[in-house]
């Protein structure tokens, strides 16, 4: 049996990493706790994490394409969709796993590399 505190802080984290930053540094704590943790409810949300962080990057990396491409005005339509994507996912997976923390919060619209 897995500590239940210690399963609701490490998905916690995991999922609320990406207010950290944008950077490389807001996935080294998932990265770390897939590592660290034996709790196979914690490596899913670490995994679940991850690639969240990837798909808000490659979101991020082609709405800056596509607004390059029609000077800023798909970036003005796509820019606060991936604001809301970027912010309010996280926080609705904060909140499943703090009502349910034996269950994986999964994230809509992403592709999964792991």
């Amino acid at each position: 049996m897995y500590d239940s505190d210690q399963r609701k802080i490490l998905s916690v984290l995991c999922h609320g990493s990406i207010f950290f930053s944008t950077t490389l540094v807001s996935v080294g704590i998932p990265i770390a706790a897939l590592f660290l943790s034996s709790d196979p409810v914690v490596k899913d949300n670490a995994k679940e994490a991850i690639n969240f962080h990837f798909n808000v990057w490659l979101y991020g990396i082609i709405i800056a394409i596509l607004a390059f491409v029609t000077l800023g005005a798909l970036g003005l339509i796509l820019g606060p969709i991936l604001f809301l994507f970027h912010w309010g996912l996280p926080i609705l997976g904060i909140v499943q796993i703090l009502n349910n923390p034996d269950q994986v919060y999964r994230y809509p619209f992403i592709f999964r590399v792991f």
